[in-house]
């Protein structure tokens, strides 16, 4: 089969791609840049940023294989599907780029501006950042204007795309970071895994619904979604109608809760940690768990760390669930197929964690930067780091504890009554800043009491923030995985159909509806009463 489309849209999308980045470079753009404060994405001249490097270098690439598809007749192989997904790929990006660029900063200065008269800024509200807004892009490009022919197997890929980041995302992690995470991660995801399956098969018999098909929704509902319900379809017999029930309750849960869950956990005052913990017990399909932390934190990946671990976590139970589901239907229908328990557990074990456990034991190695206490990141406390002077000699930026703050803290230091966190706080008050790793630590440990108020904590964070600088090569690290991220979310939103919305329905989509509730709802009550450390 061939599956290169001949179609001018890829030489096309090249040449705007460098076009774009040819009038970032020569400065034409800047009353844009300047009006929509996105300077940083432009780099310097001797360190170009993302506005510049990804049109050049994906311009490009978009240029020669569209050349390369007029000049050469398609054979069929790899080489011709492979070719045919970088369409695809450039549509994805061009989307992308317009949405983080353009249309998020662009609704930030709406929002400051509008302010006054809302009273409220709505780009934070309601959480209207370039992650959520690109899921959107995706729906509104797939359900009002249809994908392309040529663009369909590049938006395929998108999935790829997000695995890829998942597994480049090991390397963020410390052993301490594990180690603090894996206990909770397993505790919750045991209990909230084990029960949601539970239920929908204890409900699926209640309401006579097939066992089939109460099988595939509690592997769907209970584990990752739609990639676990396609997993146990096998072993329960599931027919095509049953899968495409579940599918868009998935879809149709999963979307909202996608959506509602960062502007819940914005509106309760959640750290990357709880809401983290959270998102990755709540919400049904992993790719909407990325979303949904990026949403929570579009200008870091903190929240996502803590969110994958709990999602990797949950996807390793895959295999167990799925032998759970074979050994009940079995017992439940006779003349069902005896299978394997090993093959069993063997061929549904996600391969892509396995990545994610190389990078993170090369990055734990200091292949990627410098041993430190955390990963990537060097504690400097230095007045050099901390304070930037302009040539003359005066301060032009300094990130040593203010006056003003210094004042709040002093007000409330009454509040406190561990003596270690007691001295922590004085010696911040009279050095300006954190003094060493350790109390960096002590701090630390005073917002994750929450004895002070929320403008308290906030100074503590941005005191523990300034003392630490990112590793050059963990920072370009970053960015990539944050790009990889983008590209896959935005084609998620692409592959959230109506249709398969409103596949969605009867007694499948009373139990999602009620499974799901009791999931999101428990688990953001056990993180809010007993997750409090900020990791």
């Amino acid at each position: 089969m061939i599956y290169t489309h001949k179609t001018v849209w890829t030489l096309i999308l090249g040449i705007i791609m460098v076009a774009f980045g040819y009038l970032v470079q020569a400065g034409v753009l800047n009353p844009m840049i300047e009006f929509l404060n996105i300077s940083k994405y432009v780099g310097k001249p001797e360190s170009p940023g993302e506005m510049i490097i990804l049109p050049f270098v994906c311009g490009i690439i978009a240029i020669v294989v569209g050349l390369w598809q007029f000049a050469v007749k398609p054979k069929q192989g790899n080489l011709d599907y492979y070719l045919s997904t970088i369409g695809g790929v450039m549509f994805i990006l061009i989307i992308a780029f317009v949405v983080k660029w353009g249309l998020d900063p662009l609704m930030g200065v709406w929002g400051k501006a509008l302010k006054p008269t809302l009273g409220f800024d709505i780009h934070s509200v309601m959480n209207l950042n370039y992650v959520v807004m690109g899921i959107l892009a995706g729906i509104i490009a797939v359900n009002v204007f249809s994908i392309p022919g040529w663009a369909e197997n590049g938006v395929r890929l998108s999935r790829l795309g997000l695995k890829t980041g998942v597994v480049l995302l090991g390397v963020l992690y410390s052993w301490q970071e594990l180690a603090n995470l894996a206990g909770l991660s397993v505790v919750m995801i045991a209990i909230f895994v084990l029960g949601s399956v539970g239920m929908v098969l204890w409900m699926g018999a209640r309401r006579n619904i097939p066992n089939s098909m109460g099988g595939v929704l509690s592997a769907g509902m209970g584990v990752c979604g739609v990639s676990a319900s396609v997993a146990a379809a096998p072993v329960v017999n599931a027919k095509s109608t049953e899968i495409a029930y579940t599918i868009g309750t998935i879809l149709l849960w999963g979307v909202l809760m996608m959506f509602i869950f960062p502007i819940v956990g914005k509106q309760m005052g959640m750290n990357p940690t709880q809401f983290g913990a959270w998102a990755g017990t709540g919400i049904l399909n992993s790719a909407q768990v990325a979303g949904a932390a990026l949403a929570f934190e579009p200008g870091g990946i903190d929240t996502l760390k803590v969110a994958e671990i709990f999602n990797i976590t949950r996807i390793l139970f895959l295999p167990i669930i799925v032998l759970w589901l074979a050994v009940w239907y079995v017992e439940r229908e006779s003349g069902a197929q005896k299978v394997s328990h090993g093959s069993v557990i063997f061929s549904k074990f996600p391969l892509f964690v396995l990545g994610f456990i190389v990078m993170f034991v090369l990055g734990s190695t200091g292949m990627f930067a410098p041993g430190s206490e955390l990963p990537g990141k060097y504690f400097d406390n230095s007045e050099k780091h901390l304070v930037k002077k302009n040539p003359d000699g005066t301060v032009k930026e300094s990130k040593m504890l203010a006056d003003k703050d210094a004042e709040l803290l002093k007000s409330e230091a009454g509040k406190l009554t561990d003596e270690t966190q007691k001295g922590a706080l004085a010696s911040l008050l009279e050095n300006k800043k954190a003094t060493s790793f350790e109390h960096d630590r002590q701090l630390a440990s005073i917002m994750n009491s929450h004895v002070l108020s929320v403008k308290a904590n906030k100074v503590l964070k941005s005191m523990h923030s300034a003392v630490y600088k990112p590793a050059p090569r963990i920072s370009k690290f970053r960015d990539i995985i944050a790009w990889f991220f983008t590209f896959g979310l935005v084609g998620l939103g692409m592959q959230i159909t109506m249709t398969s919305i409103k596949q969605a329905g009867g007694q499948p989509l009373i139990i999602g509806s009620v499974v799901g509730t009791v999931k999101a709802v428990g688990s953001l009550i056990v993180v809010w009463l007993f997750v409090k450390e900020i990791v």
